[in-house]
């Protein structure tokens, strides 16, 4: 840097300020000056500026599902909070770097300016795990009972609330929760869904499926389906795939979607539209809830009061 000032004419700091586009720095001198370390190879070593300024400039992005080749990482959820993370970080000079709970303990975790985590596990925990790095951390998903967090997530009750009023406007009465309410986000769309159905004197039966997957909602229903009468007229899925999973199995079994069985997912993903039929599912907006996670780790870092927000859902009414 001393050699750039000598042959630019200026002073080391002014080099500095040059090379970051600090304003403080004419335009003109700024490209005088870039264009001489770009004839001199000279390269800014930011992570020796990042151990002098105390600081990484970057944001660990923990993922807390795993990876699987029926629920791959490809799926809208977490892409779209990938991608509203990404965007917000970068226009604000960090990076994110992207890791599984697994490796919560390497350097690039632990090196961290703070931590946002992607869901909190069954029973909390991967939530439990992340917080015994000490890092400032901010959560996608729902409060948690048994821990104290901040937390970005969609209003699942409500989500679950407006099912069960679609249903019961439709007249329906016997219903079937599908979904592992040990996940904070699961219990919150049993709640509201229970809370509304039993409002008007009905009862909601749940089942756990193994996963979140296609072939679990499918399994789910083909034990229901083994009893001589089917008793339920309306299905909740906690997932779009649990949901997709059940109606391939009603169908199988020859029973009308939506006439006899109306059945809704949770997500709204893109293959939702274009599923025959096409899918009537709870809405999130991801995208959205990762802007507005990286705003909020970012003034978490600075000192800034933070706190937990939710945002709306939407019931996406389709043919199911």
């Amino acid at each position: 840097m001393e050699d750039l000032a000598a042959l630019a004419g200026v002073s080391s700091i002014t080099v500095s300020r040059a090379l970051r586009n600090s304003p403080l720095v004419t335009e003109k001198t700024r490209e005088k000056i870039q264009q001489i370390a770009e004839a001199q190879g000279y390269r800014l070593n930011l992570s020796a500026r990042n151990l002098r300024l105390r600081s990484s400039y970057s944001i660990a992005v923990v993922v807390e599902m795993t990876p699987a080749k029926d629920r791959p990482m490809s799926g809208s959820y977490p892409l779209e909070l990938l991608g509203g993370i990404t965007q917000e970080l970068t226009s604000a000079g960090y990076s994110a770097v992207l890791t599984s709970k697994q490796l919560i303990n390497t350097s690039p975790v632990q090196g961290a300016d703070g931590i946002i985590l992607l869901g909190q596990g069954s029973h909390g925990e991967a939530l439990k795990e992340i917080q015994k790095c000490g890092l400032p951390l901010l959560v996608w998903g729902a409060p948690h009972k048994d821990f104290s967090c901040i937390v970005v997530g969609s209003d699942n009750y409500a989500g679950g609330a407006s099912v069960a009023e679609y249903f019961l406007a439709d007249g329906r009465k016997k219903f079937l929760f599908l979904g592992d309410i040990n996940h904070a986000e699961i219990e919150q769309r049993y709640l509201g869904f229970e809370h509304i159905v039993a409002q008007s004197g009905w009862q909601v039966e749940k089942m756990q499926p193994t996963a979140f997957t296609f072939e679990a909602g499918y399994d789910c229903l083909l034990q229901q389906l083994q009893a001589p009468n089917f008793p339920f007229d309306g299905i909740f899925a906690a997932s779009d795939l649990l949901a997709m999973g059940a109606i391939r199995a009603l169908t199988e079994h020859g029973l009308d979607i939506p006439k006899q069985v109306s059945v809704v997912g949770y997500d709204d993903i893109p293959s939702a539209a274009s599923f025959v039929p096409p899918l009537t599912s709870v809405h999130q907006y991801l995208h959205d809830g990762g802007v507005l996670l990286a705003k909020k780790i970012l003034s978490l870092i600075q000192g800034e009061n933070v706190e937990s927000e939710m945002l709306p859902t939407l019931l996406v009414k389709r043919e199911t």
